[in-house]
């Protein structure tokens, strides 16, 4: 689906207080960033932000990022952010995906949420899909030892195909259901704009948990 151009977004981003404007200078000290030590939880592709300001305004003994890489959904998270009081513990990146190695530090990162993110149907460009085994070796490279991932869809075909990637890749599955709304793990879901309009038609929506692999070094500790 293209996205409407939003017209001086990206000239808003550059300068706004809710993007951290130059995030790699940050590797390794975000938790100085926020000026408390607490567990950092990061949701890659956050679309408009309802699910992230959500949880930072619900916990704010947690710190969160939202990275979002469009400009034109971006600018809707900050607007969201603008409107409500506080939410000291969260901040945004106008980062691709594939730059995150180069923005945390090893095991600077607790979580990693994804959601409904873009299925790229097509096979040839699987390795962009953020559940492939190339993103997860990303993610590997700055999540904690206990680190985990958690993937909600409503694309069965992706979420198959992220269940099939994170098993070859090594990963844990913790949870898995093909129903989140009607599963064990609806208590305490907090659902994106589109979690809400597409479960609302009666659709299923697909949940896994997987936890990162522990290799070499990390065995003998």
């Amino acid at each position: 689906m293209r996205l409407r151009n939003i017209k001086g977004a990206r000239e808003e981003i550059a300068v706004s207080e809710y993007v951290t404007q130059n995030p790699k200078e940050w590797k390794g000290k975000w938790k100085e960033y926020f000026g408390t030590k607490a567990p950092l939880y990061v949701e890659i592709g956050m679309g408009k932000g309802k699910f992230i300001t959500t949880l930072a305004k619900t916990y704010p003994e947690i710190h969160y990022i939202g990275v979002e890489k469009y400009a034109s959904v971006l600018i809707r998270a900050i607007e969201k952010k603008k409107e409500q009081e506080g939410m000291e513990n969260l901040t945004f990146l106008a980062v691709d995906a594939a730059e995150l190695p180069e923005v945390f530090a090893a095991g600077e990162v607790d979580r990693i949420y994804l959601n409904f993110s873009d299925p790229w149907p097509k096979d040839r460009h699987a390795k962009r899909r953020l559940t492939s085994k190339e993103f997860l070796a990303r993610y590997e490279q700055f999540l904690k030892p206990e680190g985990e991932i958690f993937f909600k869809t409503d694309n069965r075909q992706l979420f198959d195909f992220s269940l099939e990637e994170a098993k070859e890749a090594g990963w844990e599955l913790k949870e898995v259901t093909y129903d989140l709304h009607h599963s064990p793990y609806a208590e305490g879901n907090v659902m994106t704009e589109y979690e809400e309009k597409f479960s609302a038609l009666g659709n299923p929506i697909y949940r896994m948990a997987a936890k990162k692999p522990r290799r070499g070094q990390e065995m003998s500790v």
